[in-house]
């Protein structure tokens, strides 16, 4: 069993709930009520993602590079 690492983003909507998304896997995302159940929600979408590539043949992408940068306006 392969491990892989992605970074997720988890955003609060205007309605309390929390979206997670992995920006590499385009289209993974669920959401949860809390942030903690978002990110649990988010483990199963990403296997599910990965299983859904191996079934028919695709590469699994890899985590790109996450840099932090601040700007003033």
């Amino acid at each position: 069993m392969t491990e892989y690492k992605y970074t997720v983003v988890v955003e609060q909507d205007e309605n309390g709930v929390y979206i997670a998304s992995v920006p590499v896997l385009q289209g993974c995302y669920t959401q949860g009520d809390t942030y903690e159940e978002a990110l649990e929600n988010i483990k199963d979408a990403i296997k599910l993602y990965i299983e859904s590539l191996r079934e028919v043949g695709d590469p699994i992408p890899v985590n790109a590079a996450v840099t932090e940068v601040r700007v003033s306006a």
